[in-house]
This record gives C-alpha cells, sequence and structure tokens, in this order.
C-alpha cells in the first residue's frame, strides 16, 4: 500500500485506490496525461495546498462507497486491454459520432453570437480525428502485442522494442487529446451554458463534460497502469 506521500506521483494515487480520481476531478488536477508528476508538484502548479489535498485523499478513503470504478491495478494486462476496449472504446465510439453532430450543429447556429463555439468545434475536430485512428492502432497493434507479450514464457523478449514504440507514439497522442479538452473545457466556460442556450447547447456541453470525464479515466488507466506495467513486465525478462 502507498502512504499519502506528497512526493508520490498523482497517477500512482489513483492506481492504488481509483476512487481517488474524484479528488482529483473536483480540483482540476491532471492525473492522466500529467500524472507522472509528483503531487507536490501537481498542487504547486494549481496554486493548491498539498496538506489539503491529502486530507480530502484521506476522507475520500475513508468513505464507505468506492464502488463503479473499476479497479485496472488488479487485472491482468490482458483483462485490461479488454476492459478498456469493451468500455471506453465502446464509449467513444457511439458517443464521438454523436457529439460530431451536435457540435456542428451548435457552432453553426450560435457561432456568431458567441464566437467561442467556434473554437470549441474546432478542438472538438481535431480530438476526434486524433482517437479514431488512435483507437484502431491500440486495437491492431499495441493491444495483441501487449496480450501475446503477456502469454509467452518469461524468458522471451521478443516483443521489448515494439510495445516500448508503440507505447510511445500512444502517450505522444494522449497529449494532443488532452490538449484538446483543455480547449474545450476553457472556451465553454467549464461546460457552464449562458443563460440564452437552447436544449441542444446545454445537452451538448452536459456530454462534452462527460467525454473529459471518461477521457480521464481511459488515458489514466493507460498511461498509468497498462503502459508502465507492461513496460515493468518486459523489462523483467531480460
Amino acid at each position: 500500500m502507498l502512504t499519502l506521500d506528497p512526493t508520490a506521483t498523482v497517477g500512482s494515487f489513483v492506481r492504488e485506490r481509483p476512487s481517488r480520481s474524484r479528488v482529483f476531478e473536483n480540483l482540476k488536477i491532471d492525473y492522466c496525461c500529467g500524472g507522472k508528476i509528483p503531487l507536490a508538484q501537481a498542487c504547486e502548479k494549481k496554486g493548491i495546498d498539498t496538506n489539503d489535498v491529502l486530507q480530502q485523499i484521506e476522507a475520500s478513503d475513508a468513505a464507505a462507497d468506492h464502488s463503479g470504478l473499476a479497479d485496472a491495478d488488479a487485472m491482468s494486462l490482458t483483462d485490461l486491454a479488454d476492459h478498456i476496449e469493451s468500455t471506453h472504446h465502446a464509449y467513444l465510439r457511439e458517443e464521438l459520432p454523436r457529439l460530431d453532430f451536435m457540435t456542428e450543429k451548435v457552432s453553426r447556429v450560435h457561432g456568431d453570437k458567441d464566437a467561442r463555439l467556434l473554437k470549441m468545434r474546432e478542438a472538438f475536430v481535431a480530438l476526434k480525428a486524433e482517437l479514431d485512428p488512435h483507437m484502431v492502432k491500440e486495437e491492431e497493434i499495441l493491444f495483441p502485442l501487449i496480450r501475446q507479450m503477456e502469454a509467452v514464457q518469461p524468458n522471451k523478449t521478443i516483443y521489448a522494442e515494439e510495445v516500448a514504440s508503440s507505447i510511445r507514439d500512444m502517450e505522444h497522442e494522449h497529449d494532443h487529446a488532452g490538449n484538446a479538452l483543455e480547449i474545450l473545457r476553457k472556451v465553454t466556460d467549464g461546460y457552464v451554458p449562458p443563460e440564452w442556450a437552447c436544449n441542444t447547447y446545454r445537452a451538448m456541453l452536459d456530454s462534452l463534460e462527460k467525454l473529459e470525464s471518461d477521457m480521464h479515466q481511459h488515458v489514466h488507466k493507460e498511461n498509468n497502469v497498462l503502459f508502465i506495467k507492461a513496460l515493468e513486465q518486459e523489462h523483467a525478462r531480460t
């Protein structure tokens, strides 16, 4: 078990107890793409007192209900890859086309009233263009490699460079997706609708916020659990 050590990485806190992600979501601390930096450094960047954050984590740990969040660290590499495909990839394949329609409509109808909606649409198009081929590459290249790596004899290291190279590419694309999500949050005032927003506008913002939350969980499971454990397992063979 990890102690509540402020020098531990943000991602490691969530890897140990997924429910802690709710604390970081509320504080807008990046635990997925930015999960490899120490908690104290993440708090300093946000101007938040580290001790206050540790107290919130302690309170979260003490809460009775930690249900609803998968324990990625407890899964095998194969099971985690399967989980990511069946949960997060399936969600994106349903939600991205829906949001593509909604962001296009809202930006077209209301863009003359608020030019930031055009930036929102541009950021979403970039996000979708990143994620569609990204999922294919994971499902057809990286995840099969990880499953094969886990299945071979312990002294085999034939997948080391292929896995490491593919992981570097996926993490780079995660950074691009994270940048697009940051723009979406900024230009929508944190997904808060203006008073004049129509129902489609409001529904779009609600869906974008849910997309951001799911992406944070998704990228965390890959960057801070699946990828790290795959590299550790392959390194242990050498």
